[in-house]
């Protein structure tokens, strides 16, 4: 688990084809590893990977088929900036929100502008994970914990500050950048919860608005 809260911008340093899977060498930049341990899960743009190799000042870590294929991390080249924020421990402050470091899906950058000193981003979502985002809600975006600020259909609102601007990737964002997206947890175990025995069911397609008014919610 994870806080969202960015702890350094790394950078790739290699990209190791292993039978179809890559082992990502990263190096870390202030992100401190004398706690570390081999094992460790440490969020790379959002996507937990674990530890395999640790040096001073950068680790290794194996990602899979899928992963590359979920994610935007089959897209890195050698020199590419990333996010980075080890997992969190009970004593860690929890100053963003519960991130998983499970990609939910990848987005796009449709629109960036500058507004006073901060950033307005607008960003196109997979259509399945629409129900997921809600005004106001948290989502996580490249391993950033973020407010919604406004959503229409699939696509999201984001008010970024200077001092987010300048602590992660995101000042790099330009129209057509890809990116991994987590919604919140709660919302996904609620959907679940509202399902009942109807989430045992294969091949259902979660909640609707009919099943909802079925059940007494909605006007």
């Amino acid at each position: 688990m994870f806080t969202g809260i960015i702890q350094s911008v790394g950078q790739i340093r290699r990209l190791e084809p292993r039978g179809g899977d890559v082992r990502l060498t990263i190096g870390t930049g202030k992100l401190p590893l004398a706690d570390a341990a081999l094992g460790d899960s440490i969020a790379v743009n959002g996507v937990c990977l674990t530890a395999v190799v640790l040096t001073a000042d950068g680790f290794a870590a194996d990602v899979s088929r899928e992963t590359l294929s979920l994610t935007t991390l089959g897209g890195l080249t050698p020199g590419s900036p990333v996010n980075l924020e080890k997992a969190l421990t009970l004593s860690t402050p929890l100053g963003g929100h519960l991130v998983s470091g499970h990609v939910d899906g990848v987005g796009q950058i449709l629109e960036r502008a500058q507004d006073a000193r901060s950033w307005r981003l607008r960003i196109q979502a997979p259509a399945e994970l629409a129900r997921y985002i809600a005004h106001k809600g948290s989502i996580c975006v490249d391993g950033v914990s973020l407010t919604v600020n406004g959503v229409e259909g699939a696509a999201f609102e984001l008010n970024i500050v200077p001092h987010t601007l300048d602590e992660t990737i995101i000042a790099g964002y330009r129209i057509g950048t890809r990116v991994n997206l987590e919604v919140d947890l709660i919302a996904r175990y609620l959907e679940r919860l509202l399902l009942r025995e109807r989430a045992a069911e294969s091949g259902g397609s979660g909640l609707t608005r009919e099943f909802l008014a079925e059940h007494g919610f909605g006007g």
